[in-house]
Parts: structure tokens; sequence; C-alpha cells
């Protein structure tokens, strides 16, 4: 197994910065603690079917028209997502990088000059999870969307957590099933960040702590396909308003979701197709996801 060791240069982080990336790295850290205590209980394996069925890291490809989150259209066009995971043999513990990339641009403006600069949709995030049982799990996410930085004139920096920047934030997410067909979704952006922060009349940022619940439930199914409807709203018990609202709170992500699985030479091919609605900003997309593997 090789080892990669990265130096990063935390002396030379804002105060802030360096506590927003002390929590990514306690986050991690508490999670890759889990991970080795289940590894480590699991590593004699007696039966050589359990050799040949257990496969530690998988990956996946995923073809959209557009990507939708919470809520949010992250961008309008033609995108290719992909994942690489690390997963315990009993499957309770997740660690892994989630990436995407665009068919096309968007425009951004550069601070300097004032003119709109093409840019394409870029994304590397990191997650990890952890499953207490079928019903609870927990997760953080290190969101890196950094679409349009440099060319907007910023420096492209992807360990930086200056709120100022707008690309990078935490957040803890925790999410229960309280039937097998119902999940009920909580997350929580950690100490602002990417925009989530308000301005205080001293000049002073205030970050505004979003919290974002879901609920999601699959109220139809067959032998190749599914039907599910989902509700979610955002809320700060701190500042006027949240990473996904003008307001201190509102509903903002309202819709349905159709899973159908297609043949092709012999493979399924899982096909979601979901309508979203976000009520605060007007907004009606339908988004088509192809699992390619």
């Amino acid at each position: 197994m090789k080892t990669l060791a990265i130096s990063l240069p935390i002396s030379n982080l804002h105060l802030e910065e360096r506590k927003r990336f002390s929590i990514l790295l306690t986050s991690l850290t508490i999670f890759m603690l889990f991970a080795c205590n289940v590894t480590f209980a699991q590593i004699e394996v007696t039966e050589e079917e359990d050799k040949d069925a257990y496969s530690p890291v998988s990956i996946s490809a995923h073809l959209k028209n557009m990507h939708t989150w919470h809520g949010f259209v992250v961008h309008p066009g033609a995108v290719i997502a992909s994942s690489i995971e690390y997963n315990t043999r009993n499957k309770k513990f997740t660690f892994g990088f989630w990436g995407g990339a665009s068919f096309s641009t968007v425009d951004v403006n550069h601070i300097v000059t004032g003119d709109n600069e093409s840019a394409y949709y870029k994304e590397v995030s990191i997650y990890t999870k952890y499953r207490f049982s079928d019903k609870f799990f927990i997760e953080a996410v290190s969101h890196n969307n950094y679409t349009g930085v440099e060319e907007r004139g910023d420096k492209l920096e992807y360990w930086s957590f200056d709120k100022t920047q707008g690309y990078n934030f935490v957040d803890l997410n925790f999410g229960y099933n309280v039937t097998p067909n119902t999940l009920l979704y909580f997350a929580t952006i950690l100490g602002g960040g990417s925009g989530d922060y308000e301005v205080q009349e001293n000049g002073d940022l205030e970050n505004s702590w979003t919290h974002y619940f879901e609920v999601n439930s699959k109220v139809w199914k067959n032998t190749d396909s599914s039907l599910s409807l989902f509700a979610g709203g955002a809320w700060s018990f701190i500042t006027d308003k949240t990473f996904y609202t003008e307001g201190a709170g509102n509903i903002i992500n309202v819709g349905a979701t159709y899973n159908k699985q297609f043949e092709l030479l012999k493979h399924n091919i899982p096909v979601d197709v979901t309508l979203m609605w976000n009520p605060e900003q007007e907004k009606t997309v339908i988004q088509l996801d192809v699992t390619l593997f």
C-alpha cells in the first residue's frame, strides 16, 4: 500500500481558515477511527467465497443533463459525474471522492476587468459516512466547487476555506429511515463558508450555520421502477439569511423522482428523472440522471 504525504502551509492560513480546516480534519479523523476499528475486526477471512465477493474500492459514473442539489441548479448544462470510494466489508463505513465536470460553460464576472469570462463547471468533493444501523447514519462532506475561480481572477487554493472566496464549505449530516421507504435527512453547514455569512453593520462577517431538513419517501414501486416524493427547507437560528435563502428560512426543494431500470446488453442501467421546484426562487427544472456504472 502506498502512503501519500501531504504538506500543507497551515501557518500561512488566516485564523478563520485554520478553524474551518481543523473542523474538516477532525471530522475525517473521527470517521477514520471508526473505519480502523471496524476493518481490523474483520481482517481474517475464512471462506474463499467471501474473498471473491468483497471489493473494498468501488467506482461510479453518471451522465446528467444538469446538476441540482438541495433546491439549487448547480450547473444548468450537461455534466459527467464520477466517484471513487472505500467501503468496509460490513458496509458500515465509507470514505470517498466525488467529482463533476461540465460539457458547457457559464459566465463569471472578472473581479478586475468586470468582463464576463466562460468557465466550465468543476468540482471535487470529499465525503465520509458511518452507518450505525440500517436506519441511522452520519456523514461529513467537504464541498469543493471551484467553477470559475481562476476565470474570475482569484487564486485557486483547493484547501482554502476562506468564506469570501465562495467555493469551499463543510457540512455534517444525519439520516434516519423512519420506515424502509421514508428518510429524514438533516444537514448543517459548519461555521459558514462559500457565502454562508451575513455582513454586520461594523463590517464583520457573521457565520449563519445553515440547517437543511428534507423528507424523502418512496410512495410506489414495482419490479423495475419506483416513484419518490421529497420536500426540503433551510433556516438559520443565528442570521437573517442562509446559504440557500434570502431570509432566515424557507421551503426550497419540492418534487418527485421517478426511477426505472433499463436493460442494455444484459446490464441494468438505472435512470432517474427528477422534477424539482424551488418556491423561493420560483424555479422549476427536470433533471435526467443516467447511471453508466
